[in-house]
């Protein structure tokens, strides 16, 4: 998995985000601090999303690629230190191993 964090994102990333999400532009995005962006297989994106609401306040949204069936990357939305938290607790248990998902 890929991991990366946009602290302050200006608008227009959030516009980006916003159209590409699985819950579509209808449902908008509250202003945010900082947004996580983790990329890997479906099983892998599935099972951080999971992780990451059940470790802190913070809003999880597939983000959609070229085909629109596939999800291949999360936009965690929140608080600086929350997103950080959120992908801190995807990077431990992905480093302890796939079975402890």
């Amino acid at each position: 998995m890929e991991y990366r964090i946009i602290k302050s994102p200006s608008q227009g990333t959030v516009d980006i985000l916003t159209r590409r999400k699985g819950s579509g532009a209808s449902v908008p995005i509250e202003a945010v601090d900082a947004i996580g962006l983790v990329q890997g297989r479906l099983i892998e994106m599935v099972c951080a999303a999971d992780v990451a609401e059940k470790a802190v306040g913070v809003t999880v949204e597939d983000i959609r690629g070229s085909c629109p069936q596939n999800m291949i990357m999360l936009a965690i939305f929140g608080d600086t230190a929350s997103v950080e938290a959120a992908l801190e607790e995807i990077r431990k248990t992905e480093k302890r191993g796939r079975e402890k998902w």
